[in-house]
């Protein structure tokens, strides 16, 4: 894909593509050289995009990895019939991935649905991750969702809202942040989602949250969360923006109960997308920390 001068500005790579089983296509980054690489996650409905000023601090130094998951971002946007935009899909195509790519031991870093995803791929194995970031995620269950989310979910209005009038990424790109987005920024966050078709994984996203008590996502991220006592050895950080309106502090609360001893630095001025409103002071800090400086 070709991407507008402007954005190609914001997002200067030249990403590489990964064949899944079906024929689909997953976008990746694969940046610099350099030490165990460093994997980037990302969320609900940003993309590779959301890590991009992160890439350029890291690259001159470190191998920087960040797929976008299917559906999401430059990757392929299958219909809901040919993928099933589930929990355990993402988790699997992320495995397939870094084994396709020989990756084993990594430094990982999530945001969003990428905890789930990250943490979930990780959670057999947690000594492959040699230090962990973490910003505005959970990977447990929690029955705080906002009713703005729950309303999306809904099988026809939330997909119409969705889908149709973009009420979610596009309401993101402003009430995700505190500080307005530059243009382009904004429209590089909402480029792959400019369609009812290329939504499809935005409102999957939505829809998947384990919320009900019959939900079939809830037993594995509560496998998730019974296993993530297995990474309190791992060196952690977590980054994180108070005036997020989803993952509030209340879901700090719950990684600080669950990780006593972990490193925490949180922006009192920045939302859910804190590399955007808070990239000056949190960026440095989290390139110390993954090279362990």
């Amino acid at each position: 894909m070709n991407l507008p001068s402007d954005i190609q500005e914001e997002y200067p790579f030249k990403g590489k593509f990964l064949e899944l089983e079906g024929g689909w296509r997953l976008h990746y980054l694969d940046e610099g050289e350099g030490g165990v690489p460093i994997l980037m996650l990302h969320g609900n409905p940003t993309w590779s995009f959301f890590y991009r000023k992160l890439i350029l601090a890291l690259r001159e130094e470190d191998r920087c990895i960040a797929p976008d998951h299917l559906g999401c971002g430059l990757s392929d946007k299958p219909s809901c019939g040919s993928f099933p935009y589930d929990l355990s899909g993402h988790i699997g195509n992320l495995r397939t991935l870094l084994d396709r790519l020989g990756i084993d031991k990594v430094r990982l870093v999530v945001h969003d649905w990428g905890g789930a995803i990250g943490l979930g791929a990780f959670r057999d194995a947690p000594e492959l991750v040699e230090r962990l970031v973490i910003l505005n995620t959970a990977a447990f269950l929690s029955p705080r969702v906002p009713k703005r989310i729950l309303l999306c979910r809904l099988p026809v209005l939330g997909a119409f809202l969705v889908r149709g009038l973009n009420a979610f990424a596009g309401l993101a790109a402003r009430m995700a942040v505190v500080k307005a987005l530059p243009k382009a920024v904004r429209k590089g966050f909402l480029l792959p989602y400019d369609s009812w078709a290329n939504r499809v994984a935005v409102w999957r996203f939505v829809r998947d949250i384990p919320h009900e008590v019959n939900h079939p996502t809830r037993p594995l991220v509560a496998d998730i969360e019974d296993k993530l006592s297995r990474f309190a050895g791992t060196p952690k950080l977590a980054c994180w923006g108070l005036r997020d309106f989803c993952f509030s502090e209340h879901f700090l609360e719950q990684w600080r109960d669950r990780f006593p001893d972990f490193q925490v630095e949180s922006f009192a001025d920045a939302g859910h997308y804190l590399l955007e409103d808070a990239k000056d002071e949190c960026i440095p800090r989290i390139v110390a920390f993954l090279r362990n400086a």
